[in-house]
């Protein structure tokens, strides 16, 4: 785990922690992405324009109760919390997501409502998202951290969700207890335990013999075959939403800074060998950071080949931009993997690759927590970095990827822009305050011309998520696409048996 503050929560395992501890005022309805609706507030929020100012007003359901802290006794939600949680999203020194809602002004308007100035205007694409159950949009307690304190709070979550934080044992397990006062009823689970398993056959194990009810599976090729072969009472679910992997080239680093360097390695590699290494089920090609095959904005296959900029794997081209740029011998690069096998497999493959052009990768294998520090860190800059997220509309992924806003500074830990790039802030701002959809795809379109031209990153691939489950596991909702990377508990979720 890295720490419970569902503002900070980037990786994986800290995502689904948050699903399950804290609510946001809207929600992506649990497994159907993109669907949204009302969470904590009363109804969808409504639109006015006052004084030239684009206004939007949100009334809060009442009677939602926080958990109980330690010393602290369960306490109701009211606009101070929401106004607290919304301007603390906008801190970068306490949210990953702070520039996402800068422009904000939010102000109590009653003790169960609220208004929020957003300055310059937005489309509801990009706003509403927001306000949900992702990101910055998760509500904390004014009174929890300002009373436990802000580090303490980061250790033992307080949230409004249908489960409540019991303990972590590090490296072990985290320990969940329902939340029997949650306003949308009672949990029929009692708690859950998540247990830190890295070692997939470690989980598999664990799973065949009962000790575990659900896995996060492998999209190793042959794994679903291999699994269902030590049991016959299993059950594998894949969904949504689909995860980006993306190479990042650091575009201020050397050698990394010459665009020959650049574009020798992305002819060096070949997307079907990445592809090859992941099973069909869950897994498919990617031609533009902006997923086209899920999200309005992107590029298609067809569009980047039009425009030359497919990146056919071609060793010889690769080698000739290589030896115009001063390389003709090679280099060595130092990259770091998470110990997830999609991270670790497909660096691999990587340096494989690049080997073939005389590039030498030294990749090491740290812990997932571990890697999102590393490449996060301006003072030890790396060169490449293959990178697998998903964001919920284009904005999303150019603003956090690209804009230079987001280029790690020195000492943080919550710039994602790992290609140092800084060329289409403008093109990014513009399709952002752009109400008309056909202008600002166009303005997207544009972005990602620009980051192949200038061979910041190359897009390779899309990957579901997959879970093996005994079959008396039930979710309660049917399992689609989750923001929350996960299938999803709620207070619905029950065995049959």
């Amino acid at each position: 785990m890295g720490n419970f503050d569902p503002h900070l929560a980037t990786a994986s395992q800290d995502r689904i922690m948050a699903d399950l501890i804290f609510n946001g005022l809207l929600r992506y309805v649990p497994g159907q992405v993109p669907k949204i609706e009302p969470d904590l507030a009363k109804e969808m929020p409504t639109f006015h324009m006052v004084n030239g100012k684009y206004v939007c007003r949100i009334l809060l359901k009442k009677g939602v109760m926080f958990h109980a802290a330690p010393n602290i006794p369960s306490h109701e939600l009211t606009a101070d919390d929401v106004v607290y949680s919304l301007n603390k999203s906008a801190d970068i020194k306490k949210s990953a997501y702070a520039s996402n809602y800068a422009g904000m002004t939010v102000k109590k308007t009653g003790r169960y409502a609220i208004k929020i100035i957003i300055e310059p205007p937005l489309s509801t694409l990009l706003f509403l998202p927001k306000l949900t159950d992702y990101g910055g949009g998760f509500i904390v307690s004014k009174k929890i951290i300002t009373t436990m304190g802000y580090n303490q709070f980061k250790k033992h979550p307080v949230g409004t969700g249908p489960f409540a934080f019991k303990r972590y044992l590090p490296g072990k397990k985290v320990e969940l207890t329902a939340h029997k006062d949650y306003f949308r009823g009672t949990p029929k689970l009692h708690g859950i335990t998540f247990h830190l398993m890295p070692e997939l056959k470690d989980r598999e194990a664990a799973l065949c013999n009962g000790e575990l009810d659900i896995i996060t599976g492998s999209g190793k090729k042959g794994w679903v075959e291999s699994i269902k072969n030590n049991s016959k009472e299993i059950e594998i679910d894949t969904h949504g939403v689909g995860e980006m992997g993306i190479v990042f080239l650091n575009t201020q680093v050397k050698p990394m800074d010459d665009i020959r360097v650049r574009k020798a390695i992305a002819y060096a590699l070949n997307r079907k060998i990445f592809l090859q290494a992941t099973s069909k089920l869950i897994s498919g090609p990617v031609f533009s950071p902006v997923p086209t095959v899920f999200l309005p904005g992107g590029l298609s296959e067809s569009n980047v080949r039009e425009l030359g900029l497919d990146y056919v794997q071609n060793l010889e081209k690769a080698k000739q931009l290589l030896d115009q740029a001063g390389y003709s011998q090679g280099f060595t690069l130092d990259l770091v993997t998470s110990e997830k096998r999609l991270f670790q497999t497909n660096y691999m493959i990587l340096k494989q690759q690049l080997s073939q052009i005389g590039i030498n990768c030294h990749v090491k294998v740290v812990s997932h927590r571990d890697m999102h520090k590393s490449i996060r860190d301006k003072k030890n800059p790396k060169g490449i970095v293959f990178y697998v997220a998903w964001r919920p509309n284009a904005d999303a992924y150019l603003s956090q990827f690209f804009h230079s806003h987001f280029i790690p500074a020195a000492g943080e830990k919550t710039g994602t822009n790992f290609s140092y790039y800084n060329k289409i802030d403008k093109l990014i701002e513009d399709a952002r305050c752009e109400i008309d959809l056909e202008r600002q795809s166009h303005l997207w379109s544009q972005a990602q011309i620009k980051i192949l031209n200038d061979m910041a990153a190359l897009p390779l691939m899309y990957t579901l998520q997959i879970y093996a489950r005994k079959p008396w596991l039930d979710y309660g909702h049917p399992i689609e696409s989750s923001m929350a990377l996960y299938p999803q508990f709620t207070e619905k979720t029950c065995f049959l048996k």
